[in-house]
C-alpha cells in the first residue's frame, strides 16, 4: 500500500513538473511584465518567487513519493529474506526428521533380520551422517569491523 501511494505521488509530481516545463516555453511565457506561467489551466501571475515556491512544493511531493517507494521496497525485501530464512529452517528440520525416520526404519529392518534380539533394539550403533547445514537456526551473519552493530540496518 505504501509502495503504491509513493508511486502515485512520485508520478504525479513528475507529470506536473514536466507539464510546467514543456507547456511554458518561448518568449510569451516570461514572468516579467505581462508574462504568465500556466499549468493545467492554472495561471501563476506574480513574481518568480511564487513560481519558485511552487517548484519547491512539487519537489517536496516528489521527495515524499520517492521516500514512500523506498520504504515499501525495503519492507518487501525484508519480508522475502525472512521467508527464505524460514524456508531454510523448515528444510533443515525436514532433513532431520527424514534422517531419523530412515534410522528407525534401518533399526527395525536390522532387528527383524537379526533374529529377534529385541523389539526395536538397535543391533549396531551407527553414527548419523553429517551434513553441511549449520547446527543452529540463527541466520549466519558476517563479522563487523568495529564489533557488534547496535542499530538495525
Amino acid at each position: 500500500m505504501i509502495l503504491i501511494l509513493g508511486l502515485i505521488l512520485l508520478i504525479a509530481a513528475v507529470i506536473v513538473g514536466l507539464a510546467g516545463v514543456f507547456g511554458n516555453t518561448g518568449p510569451g511565457h516570461d514572468l516579467g511584465v505581462g508574462g504568465d506561467f500556466s499549468i493545467f489551466g492554472y495561471h501563476v501571475t506574480g513574481s518568480t518567487g511564487s513560481l519558485f515556491l511552487s517548484g519547491i512544493i512539487v519537489g517536496a511531493v516528489a521527495l515524499l513519493g520517492l521516500t514512500l517507494v523506498m520504504m515499501g521496497a525495503r519492507r518487501s525485501v525484508r519480508r522475502s529474506a525472512q521467508a527464505r530464512r524460514e524456508l531454510d529452517t523448515s528444510r533443515r528440520e525436514a532433513a532431520v526428521v527424514d534422517r531419523e525416520r530412515d534410522d528407525l526404519i534401518k533399526q527395525r529392518d536390522d532387528a527383524r533380520a537379526g533374529g529377534g534380539t529385541g523389539a526395536g533394539a538397535p543391533t549396531t550403533d551407527m553414527p548419523r551422517a553429517e551434513t553441511d547445514a549449520p547446527v543452529t537456526d540463527a541466520p549466519r551473519g558476517r563479522g563487523h569491523w568495529f564489533g557488534h552493530r547496535a542499530a538495525h540496518r
